[in-house]
């Protein structure tokens, strides 16, 4: 078959397979063809429009026979916000196909036995379980088939992938729970009945930027309104509708973001009426009778966006561990310490370790509030901190956790890790590839005997993965 130019179409194609980053697999003569949002089974015209050595990458056109494996959508925005890549996907097989993701990093990059690994640990609740969203103001809406006009129109809603300056219109999201849509439609519908300017990213002009909408399990609700201008009359004019119309929200608070990015880690916010935090509650390991462990959320606070599934999480990396109570267990990427409090009632000692100072003071006072005296906490760049005179001041671990970024660790901080000799570590990774990288980095010292997938992102292609590794004696 002649070769084709860019663009062209292929026709009456087979889907086969899943690969990387949630795309699903066409082979076309000597090539793969990766394909997004579209499932094992199905029957597909596809437009491929970019072509490499050995493979390309193609869009679907048409659907001519949809797969068994398909499932009735709920979301009206599905491929256009690009939130969720396998929401068409049966929840059964989103479950398979990320176990098998993992089987086939670990045992491709890190030459890993998988054979004893245990069934991916699935999520009880599959719409609707995020505890966080955030959403943007733009004065520049995207839509299917958009034609321009004179005025662009304004829109509340999520980021295009590709398109830094354009912004799908939200309507319904099926990801976080009530009220979270009805907060978002109402501040749209009130800023666009008042005639408030949307932020305009290219022109940095406009009073609204940003929405941040926060939830417990408990019910609190934390609303952070992000503003362009310190325009104090049309501030409080929005955050008093806000109340008005939502007296049971818990934390009410906005800034004022004059940059030219979206980054809030440097601002000052400023609560409008209720807390400055909302509380999320966790059952302390293995002992349901005491009193719940409790957090403080804040504005800049990170946490675990899938509540229930990182109670599951953390319990199977504390099943791994074994902690016994004279043990020194060193907590890295301790994040704001809810690994390290949720196992410090085990151990002799905690010592978390954590890039972000603001997350390490999180995680002291996290500590402070659930009476926990017996950790400590360090905030600095893992490679650096990490060395020699560190381990000799704080003692030598006989266990690590660790659970890295998705770029996995330094190859000094493994060198580092390895020189402890710890009896056990355990390995918690987002990324089954990096980790995978450095498991078999490890592996001179260590042998992986317990690999346990975890699912915290339904309908989309990410997975969490636990690994217990033992010494070699």
């Amino acid at each position: 078959m002649r070769k084709k130019k860019v663009n062209y179409i292929l026709e009456d194609v087979l889907v086969e397979d899943f690969a990387a980053e949630g795309n699903a697999i066409v082979r076309h003569e000597d090539k793969v063809v990766f394909v997004p949002y579209v499932v094992p089974g199905d029957i597909v015209d596809i437009e491929v429009y970019k072509q490499k050595h050995s493979f390309c990458l193609a869009r679907v056109k048409q659907i001519k026979h949809y797969s068994d494996k398909r499932i009735e959508l709920k979301c009206p925005h599905f491929t256009f916000c690009g939130g969720c890549s396998w929401q068409m996907l049966d929840y059964e097989w989103q479950k398979k196909y990320k176990q098998q993701q993992v089987i086939d990093n670990l045992q491709r990059i890190g030459g890993i036995d998988c054979s004893g690994i245990s069934p991916i640990e699935g999520s009880d609740n599959i719409y609707y379980y995020r505890n966080k969203l955030e959403f943007t103001f733009s004065s520049r809406a995207w839509k299917k088939d958009f034609v321009k006009t004179e005025e662009d129109t304004p829109a509340l809603g999520f980021h295009i992938s590709g398109l830094f300056d354009k912004v799908l219109p939200i309507e319904h999201c099926v990801l976080q729970a009530s009220p979270s849509n009805e907060i978002r439609n109402f501040v749209r519908d009130y800023t666009l009945k008042h005639s408030i300017p949307y932020y305009n990213i290219r022109q940095h002009t406009g009073i609204m930027r940003n929405l941040i909408i926060r939830t417990t399990q408990e019910g609190e609700i934390m609303l952070i309104v992000v503003f362009a201008e310190d325009n104090k009359e049309i501030i409080n004019n929005v955050m008093q509708a806000i109340v008005e119309k939502f007296p049971q929200i818990t934390s009410l608070q906005y800034c004022v973001n004059t940059k030219m990015n979206d980054s809030l880690g440097d601002q000052t916010f400023v609560v409008y009426k209720g807390e400055d935090h909302i509380m999320e509650y966790m059952p302390r390991f293995k002992d349901e009778q005491s009193k719940p462990l409790q957090f403080k959320i804040r504005p800049k606070t990170f946490y675990q966006t899938n509540p229930p599934q990182a109670i599951k999480l953390y319990t199977f990396a504390a099943e791994f561990a074994d902690i016994q109570k004279e043990d020194i267990v060193y907590d890295l990427y301790t994040g704001t310490g809810t690994i390290a409090n949720f196992i410090a009632d085990k151990a002799k000692k905690v010592v978390g370790i954590e890039y972000v100072e603001d997350a390490v003071e999180d995680a002291k006072i996290n500590s402070k509030e659930n009476n926990i005296t017996n950790t400590v906490f360090y905030a600095g760049d893992m490679a650096k901190v990490l060395n020699e005179d560190f381990i000799k001041q704080n003692g030598n671990p006989d266990i690590i956790i660790t659970d890295p970024p998705r770029s996995g660790m330094a190859e000094s901080v493994i060198k580092q890790i390895l020189s402890t000799s710890a009896r056990r570590i355990v390995y918690v990774s987002c990324n089954p590839a990096t980790q995978a990288r450095d498991l078999k980095l490890l592996s001179s010292k260590y042998k992986v005997t317990k690999i346990q997938p975890v699912d915290m992102f339904p309908h989309t292609h990410h997975i969490e993965n636990v690994v217990l590794l033992n010494k070699i004696e």
